[in-house]
């Protein structure tokens, strides 16, 4: 039983983002735009993700900052709020990600503004991404300028398709084959962004290990069933 607590409690763990663990389907193009951050000129080091709950943008902002922080630069990741100000004291940084630029407020707008122009002016980097085009984001007119002056990538959800691929390549590589109804019923219950199905994936291996069987059907409801007691 302590067995299959701990599965259970493994099934919640989210490997931390990385560009490698990302899934790029059509984001081929923006993934290899931030593995290059580090070698381009200052005035590409702007880039601004737009796509909807799900789509990978804070994956890929919190992977582009762990990939520019190999101990000499110094990075931050700021998830926006209602009540986020971005404080002066990060002018002192190499580069920034800051997430869901449209929950700012007029005041963090405001802050916004000051520090993207900072680091424009002194070729640094900062990522931003909201949830869509800068010309709709409800933000001041000048935020919404300053968005569009870097690089602006729409993040592409995976369709089932591609999720399908993605899930079946991650069973091969971990030594298993992953049936077809297994894969659909993934897709069609719980939740569906490619982290927590990955997590899925990955305790219903574990769960396979220790029972000593095949990942079937009939397993991922037993593992399910053992997650919902």
């Amino acid at each position: 039983m302590l067995q299959v607590k701990q599965l259970a409690f493994d099934f919640s763990v989210v490997h931390a983002p990385t560009l490698d663990n990302f899934v790029a389907g059509r984001n081929g193009e923006l993934v290899a735009r931030l593995r290059s951050l580090a070698s381009v000129k200052p005035d590409e080091r702007l880039l601004y993700l737009w796509g909807p709950p799900g789509s990978g943008r804070t994956h890929l902002l919190r992977a582009a900052v762990s990939l520019l922080d190999p101990g000499s630069t110094r990075v931050a990741y700021i998830a926006c709020s209602r009540e986020t100000l971005l404080s002066d004291r990060l002018l002192d940084r190499d580069a920034l990600a800051i997430d869901d630029v449209e929950r700012l407020d007029e005041a963090g707008q405001v802050s916004f503004f000051n520090l993207y122009n900072a680091f424009r002016d002194g070729g640094k980097t900062l990522l931003a991404s909201g949830t869509a085009a800068p010309m709709q984001l409800p933000l001041r007119a000048d935020v919404i300028t300053r968005l569009a002056w870097g690089f602006v990538y729409e993040v592409h959800c995976l369709s089932d398709v591609e999720k399908a691929h993605a899930l079946a390549e991650h069973a091969a590589a971990r030594g298993f084959a992953l049936q077809a109804d297994v894969i659909q019923y993934l897709l069609t219950h719980g939740r569906r962004d490619m982290p927590t199905l990955l997590a899925m994936l990955d305790a219903l291996d574990r769960y396979s290990l220790a029972a000593k069987r095949a990942v079937t059907m009939p397993l991922l409801r037993e593992l399910l069933s053992t997650i919902t007691d």
